[in-house]
């Protein structure tokens, strides 16, 4: 065992539903006493003059709600759900699950659908059609999607900002791989192969079983960040599943689209709550993907074992730091592998996770990570993908692109899909995944 604490002993959802059948966020509200601490740690407040600020959107939103039939302010569409406000507010008033509930009313009830902006966010915040889509002809996609008219149109008609680069699709997705590769029978197999060579390693989970969450990202865009995944815990003998999914919800919170996060909440509770009850544990490569599970789901939906997943989830290098002796396995490890510049995503922070990647790079020789400080990366998901923020997104990223540039590294590492896109778009760094990082470290080819 390391010396990481679960993540249970840090992090328990706000429960202020009460036994009510609807939400209603108004009691939450009266935790807070305006200290304005999360006002200072919001990264958008601090370079957009015109932004009101967590304290508005939540707690004082919600006490003009209980006078009446108060309009949601528009400006709630500008918050971009780092949930930095989260982890400031020093009496755990739920600012961000105010903002998520405040945004799914706002465009329910006040947003016109047949706007660009509505269809936009749509589209946006249901990146996996578009990318289950664009995976089917990869290469036709990908060259489509690189084209400057193609850039050019998406700006002029849908406000997507032409500055962007879309990611590429594989031509070989995750879960394509993982069928080809023989799904869990060629994972069971392996894994005991690795537990056999190791001498049947002892750990808490007594099945040594875990349930892949991918998210949508590693599947259509980086398959390798997903396959590391699946090496690095076969080499510690776990058994990898990768049951049926739908994205987290994240890009749909961040949007008020609330209904579609709830369909797919719904596949995801029934498929990993299974895969509980089969002793697994659910882990997620994606930290934003983990930050969903744990804390909004239950925090927004009512589903039947929607608090069995919040409790068993982990995010990947997270899990093996409690379950296994992660730097005493590093510890004679040398690695061809470039120095790396290392951002912490807000969403890491908010589950307590932001020293671990760090931490576990100090243990292997050949390689140095360069902590490039707390700064947002300003992409915030889908929230830098929108021409009417994209100014704001590089604003905010302007401090980690400096600290970036001034580290002893040209390539860069996070946890966070996004993040990633946002490094690589303000320094033209390569990108890389801690697991791609353990990977190299860990498992022989």
């Amino acid at each position: 065992m390391s010396d990481a604490e679960s993540p249970d002993d840090d992090f328990e959802p706000v429960q202020v539903f009460g036994d009510e059948t609807e939400m209603d966020l108004r009691p939450g509200s009266d935790d807070c006493y305006k200290c304005s601490t999360c006002d200072t740690n919001c990264p958008v407040a601090e370079v957009e003059d015109e932004f009101p600020g967590p304290k508005f959107q939540g707690p004082e939103q919600w006490r003009l709600k209980r006078k009446g039939d108060h309009d949601i302010d528009d400006s709630v569409m500008k918050c971009s759900n780092c949930m930095r406000c989260d982890g400031a507010c020093p009496s755990n008033v739920p600012l961000s699950q105010m903002h998520n509930t405040a945004r799914g009313e706002y465009v329910d009830e006040q947003m016109d659908k047949l706007s660009v902006e509505y269809l936009r966010n749509r589209m946006l915040s249901n990146y996996r059609l578009l990318a289950s889509l664009g995976s089917k002809v990869p290469r036709l996609a990908n060259f489509v999607m690189g084209l400057g008219v193609t850039s050019w149109l998406g700006e002029k008609v849908m406000g997507i900002p032409s500055e962007r680069e879309m990611p590429e699709f594989a031509t070989q997705t995750f879960r394509e791989w993982w069928s080809e590769r023989g799904g869990n029978a060629t994972s069971k197999e392996r894994a005991r192969e690795a537990r056999a060579e190791r001498g049947g390693s002892q750990v808490s989970n007594p099945d040594k079983r875990v349930a892949y969450f991918h998210g949508c990202y590693a599947n259509y865009n980086t398959p390798e960040v997903g396959k590391a995944m699946v090496r690095v815990f076969e080499s510690f003998g776990y058994e990898v599943m990768v049951p049926p999914q739908r994205c987290s919800g994240t890009p749909m919170f961040a949007n008020g689209m609330l209904d579609d996060a709830r369909r797919a909440a719904e596949t995801n509770v029934e498929e990993f709550v299974a895969a509980i009850g089969d002793g697994a544990d659910v882990v997620a490569s994606c930290t934003s993907c983990s930050m969903s599970l744990r804390q909004e789901y239950p925090e927004l939906f009512d589903l039947h074992g929607i608090e069995d997943l919040s409790n068993n989830t982990y995010e990947a290098l997270e899990y093996l730091r409690i379950h296994e002796d992660l730097e005493g396995e590093l510890a004679d490890t040398e690695v061809d592998f470039p120095d790396v510049a290392y951002h912490a995503p807000c969403h890491a922070r908010n589950q307590g996770l932001e020293g671990q990647a760090v931490e576990v790079t100090e243990s292997i020789d050949g390689v140095e990570a360069h902590d490039v400080g707390d700064s947002c990366s300003g992409i915030s998901g889908t929230y830098g993908w929108k021409e009417e923020h994209y100014d704001t997104s590089m604003k905010i990223g302007e401090e980690m692109f400096e600290h970036m540039e001034a580290a002893d590294a040209d390539t860069g590492m996070t946890e966070c899909p996004t993040c990633a896109m946002q490094m690589e778009h303000g320094t033209g760094y390569e990108i890389k995944h801690p697991l791609e990082l353990l990977e190299t470290a860990l498992v022989e080819e």
